[in-house]
């Protein structure tokens, strides 16, 4: 910034394509993903600026059609990470030293770079590699990964103005310096956009990173890096390896020159990463930044006064877009008995009216969960529903491996609010709810409070503002993200900050300044003009 104060593009959202019947970008997206559904494509990793073939590889298939091959990726060896490491840390001396417009105008580019030419693939990626409908790609792969790209850079911008005070005999001045050392981001399947933005916004920053994505997201990974390199990210700044979680996270976190962990994915995995962390603090030369989004168990609960379809619409769409395999996804809902039978006819329309295939077939609202693992999870708690007592399945239920990994969405109507999957993350198209008493408000926000260790996201329904006041208190540390009259799923950068507490992470809020301050160092520069010459104060006269 030497030879200016530059002012970045006004961050927007971008617009939410509707794919309509008859439109290009329908057209466009179709085509492409049967091209790329038809072709083969090999994943190597990525390491200052190589693609590096290690010949172990794994097929990768799409989860609504397991045994159709898309392609294979390369698996790291220690050597690998290692390598990537080092690369990481040789890139960081001009990467960190260059100025931050120059870093800004590469995401900004990867941004306009999904906006257009990359649209549909990415979009197309998503859908293949993630069974995600194209709404839920396009929200997903190109609208919020091109947020956090434009967000990010004018967070940045203002982050760097933010300046101390300063008097006419000294200039105060802070810098946001990058980590001493390099970072680690490990990103889950369920989001393009998480995946992307994790390794991005430490990046812009000025660090430099080795990204490790999920393995069932290498598929739509790929084209993120694309774009990144056709952006100008320089070799060695972003590096990414595939395969054994446990080896590349044990050689990552055992380097004294680890600096900062952001992760997306499992509460026990993110503990097991935290513990490592801790055992090893001696051996690094700086205390690490620890960023980390993880599970949820989010709710609805409806007043008496609520409006029984609009509770419905937050039931259905809350808890089975994208199978319910999002962080924020709708997994308990609580409901007062009086409206309780409108609510429920309405539901259970809802979901028989749903249509469940490919993601190509775009009439279908729910496709395939992930993988074999979370479909032999998710049958078994449907199972277990069946065949207890105080739990009934009102719609849903069936399941069906045979092609795809399809769960059909499932609502369980329990008479124990402390039932199993009350309590339980499923991460499926399952939604357990419990009827209370009218009268029973109070105390349902208590029970709300007290029956998940997560606290991400949640939602209250009501016409009486004294019942959503009383919500809004009683449930205050239950949500870092709550929602008041909505579905608990949705947020947008730069509009609603996202994280949660307690079991759900550490609440440092993607999609705002408040991230990205936690991939900074700052260094406070005083300048005094006349300096003093004698050691005596006046006191001392």
């Amino acid at each position: 910034m030497g030879k200016g104060f530059f002012n970045v593009p006004i961050a927007v959202n971008e617009p939410v394509k509707s794919y309509a019947a008859g439109s290009p970008e329908r057209e466009e997206v179709l085509e492409t993903y049967k091209e790329m559904y038809n072709s083969q494509v090999e994943v190597p990793l990525y390491i200052n600026g190589e693609d590096v073939r290690t010949g172990n590889t794994q097929t990768m298939s799409p989860p609504h059609d397991h045994q159709h091959s898309v392609g294979s990726y390369h698996l790291a060896e220690k050597h690998h990470v290692e390598k990537a490491i080092s690369t990481a840390l040789e890139a960081r001396k001009t990467w960190s030293q260059l100025p931050w417009e120059q870093r800004a105008g590469i995401f900004l580019k990867a941004a306009e770079l999904i906006a257009g030419p990359y649209r549909a693939k990415i979009n197309a990626a998503t859908m293949i590699a993630q069974s995600k409908t194209i709404h839920q790609a396009e929200i997903d792969a190109a609208c919020e990964l091109i947020d956090f790209l434009r967000f990010n850079v004018q967070f940045m911008s203002d982050i760097y103005m933010e300046q101390p005070e300063s008097t006419s005999d000294a200039w105060n001045r802070v810098e946001y310096r990058p980590l001493e050392g390099f970072t680690y981001a490990v990103t889950p399947f369920n989001f393009t956009a998480i995946a992307g933005n994790l390794p991005a916004c430490m990046a812009l920053m000025g660090n430099v990173v080795v990204w490790k994505p999920s393995d069932s997201q290498i598929y739509s990974a790929k084209v993120v890096m694309d774009v990144f390199k056709e952006a100008g990210v320089p070799d060695g700044v972003i590096n990414v390896v595939f395969g054994d979680p446990v080896m590349i996270t044990k050689t990552v976190l055992s380097s004294p020159d680890f600096s900062g962990l952001h992760f997306t994915g499992s509460t026990f995995v993110f503990k097991e990463l935290w513990k490592q962390i801790g055992e090893n603090i001696h051996n690094y030369k700086t205390y690490p930044r620890i960023v980390g989004e993880t599970g949820g168990k989010d709710f609805i609960i409806a007043h008496h006064t609520a409006v029984p379809q609009q509770v419905a619409t937050a039931i259905t769409r809350g808890a089975f877009e994208f199978q319910g395999q999002k962080c924020s996804a709708a997994s308990r809902a609580y409901i007062p008995k009086s409206i309780w039978p409108e609510v429920k006819e309405m539901v259970i329309k809802d979901v028989n009216s749903f249509k469940m295939g490919s993601p190509e077939d775009m009439s279908n609202f729910i496709t395939a969960v992930i993988h074999e693992g979370s479909f032999d999870k998710l049958a078994k708690y449907i199972d277990q529903a069946k065949a207890d007592d105080d739990a009934e399945i009102i719609v849903g239920g069936s399941y069906d491996k045979s092609k795809g990994y399809f769960i059909e969405p499932t609502v369980i109507v329990t008479t124990n609010p402390k039932y199993e999957t009350m309590c339980t993350e499923l991460f499926g198209p399952v939604i357990t709810i419990y009827v209370y008493n009218d009268s029973d408000y109070s105390e349902t926000l208590k029970l709300v409070d007290e029956t998940s260790e997560y606290a991400l996201t949640g939602a209250v329904l009501a016409t009486s503002r004294y019942a959503i006041d009383e919500a809004t208190k009683a449930l205050e540390n239950s949500a870092g993200n709550f929602y008041i009259n909505d579905k608990p799923t949705g947020a947008v950068v730069g509009q609603q900050p996202f994280g949660g507490a307690r079991a759900s992470g550490t609440n440092d809020k993607a999609g705002s300044a408040q991230n990205l301050l936690r991939w900074v160092s700052p260094r406070l520069i005083k300048e005094t003009f006349v300096s003093p010459t004698d050691y005596r104060y006046p006191f001392l006269g």
